[in-house]
């Protein structure tokens, strides 16, 4: 669930991002400026635009690698179950069998 929480929330970021792009590339085409000013426009929000990216890089960085450590911790809890088990089964094999002389020695 939280897989498909993280791709949700990427998709939407993407296309907020690029929502924001479009519009601003459409504003400034249609507003009248020169361009010198339409440059300098492109430029500065070009530079918002990539904080808001790496803002957005970082949160999610974070997220994953949270997600990341959960996953070790239940890798390891597995691991640690599927190991009492083996012991257990061990234990209980070893009640049930009886144990066999050794073979005597050949001569």
């Amino acid at each position: 669930m939280s897989e498909n929480h993280d791709t949700h929330f990427t998709d939407t970021l993407v296309t907020f991002l690029a929502g924001a792009a479009a519009g601003f590339v459409l504003g400034i085409l249609f507003a009248p400026a020169s361009g010198k000013e339409t440059r300098k426009k492109i430029k500065d929000q070009a530079a918002k635009t990539g904080e808001m990216a790496m803002e957005s890089y970082e949160k999610i960085a974070k997220e994953a690698e949270k997600g990341i450590k959960i996953v070790k911790e239940k890798t390891g809890e597995g691991i640690e179950a599927i190991k009492e088990f083996i012991e257990k089964k061990k234990e209980e094999y070893a009640k049930k069998v009886p144990e066999y002389p050794e073979e005597p020695e050949k001569s």
